[in-house]
């Protein structure tokens, strides 16, 4: 009798611990609204996979870099990359997660999307206030067949730390020499003219509200919101629509080992079909983790979406990492991220 209530009890013991062993994880990040639509279906499905969750904040890449540098979340997420220094300085690993594009959206009736057309040298100067209307000559001499409107043009920026801020106004340095002296490249600047507005959410619900409007999103958020973006003159002065094939275009000889952090800027790149703005996502975690079990299920939910995720990727106009490019952030995850023991996290 004595024998048996002991397997018995030495069975639950092994089951509790099963149990134990087997509970969802969950996770925290927090930065870039840019990624937010992919992010958001990863975080859905890889939940129903695996029953582990990952609380994902979009609070604009100046916000991530600063909580993930606070340690108050798992990892931190930025369209603006990190310089060596700063990882250097707050022993961080840094990796590209997924690439996408930036695009101007405006709202002017009877206009559709990918109909009108822009140059980059007359967005800067729509957005320094020196192109104050609709038919302005600079706008409707690329737009000849278009009768646009003499309406003030109502330019709108992001107000927080953004990253998708950062490569707007990094493009914008490339193509306007006055661009560059006056406002320059930044996650947050100081704006010539317009009024703000917080995240690309923030952005998309401005715009299409407001007529005569123009700002810059994700294409994920134009697309979602039924917003109307531009057909915009690359650096082969060819007209492009934004798309997932001119977004790989962009990226397509990119050296990511060349930079430091893989952290490769896809503005204004060279390609008959590359989008001219164009940009990779990038995480953040710690190099030497204080939280092992947590920043192995950061690692373990990015391996999970660069195999798993790559179609969903796809269905939103992202543009999954290239096989070989994975590989060498899997091999840099072994390499680089260890506990504070010096073990490998993964």
């Amino acid at each position: 009798m004595k024998k048996t209530i002991l397997k018995t009890v030495t069975i639950l013991g092994v089951s509790l611990g099963l149990l134990v062993t087997a509970q969802a994880q969950t996770i925290t990040g927090a930065g870039a609204s840019f990624p937010y639509p992919i992010y958001a279906k990863w975080v859905s499905q890889y939940e129903k996979e695996t029953g582990n969750q990952v609380n994902y904040q979009s609070i604009g890449s100046g916000g991530g870099q600063q909580q993930i540098i606070a340690k108050t979340i798992d990892f931190g997420a930025s369209d603006d990359p990190m310089n060596a220094q700063s990882l250097h300085e707050h022993q961080l690993f840094q990796f590209p997660a997924i690439i996408g594009g930036t695009v101007p959206v405006v709202n002017i009736p009877n206009v559709a999307a990918g109909q009108l057309r822009l140059s980059g040298t007359v967005l800067a100067d729509i957005f320094l206030g020196k192109i104050k209307k609709w038919n302005d000559p600079a706008i409707t001499q690329l737009n000849p067949n278009f009768n646009l409107p003499n309406q003030d043009i109502i330019v709108i920026y992001r107000s927080d730390g953004s990253g998708t801020t950062f490569g707007w106004t990094n493009y914008l340095s490339k193509v306007s020499p006055e661009w560059k002296e006056k406002v320059g490249t930044g996650k947050s600047v100081k704006w010539p003219t317009g009024q703000g507005g917080k995240g690309n959410e923030g952005i998309a619900a401005y715009v299409a509200k407001i007529k005569y409007a123009i700002s810059y999103v994700e294409y994920a958020y134009a697309k979602q919101n039924n917003l109307t973006w531009v057909s915009l003159k690359n650096r082969a002065n060819k007209f492009v629509q934004p798309s997932k094939q001119s977004f790989a275009s962009a990226a397509t000889n990119t050296k990511w080992n060349e930079v430091e952090g893989m952290g490769v800027i896809l503005t204004d790149e060279a390609g008959d079909n590359s989008w001219p703005i164009t940009a990779a996502s990038f995480i953040l975690v710690p190099k030497k983790t204080e939280k092992p079990a947590a920043t192995k299920g950061v690692l373990d939910f990015f391996d999970w979406a660069f195999s798993k995720g790559k179609n969903f990727a796809s269905e939103l106009d992202y543009v999954p990492l290239p096989d070989e490019v994975v590989s060498q952030i899997k091999a840099k995850w072994q390499s680089e991220i260890k506990d504070v023991n010096g073990k490998a996290v993964r």
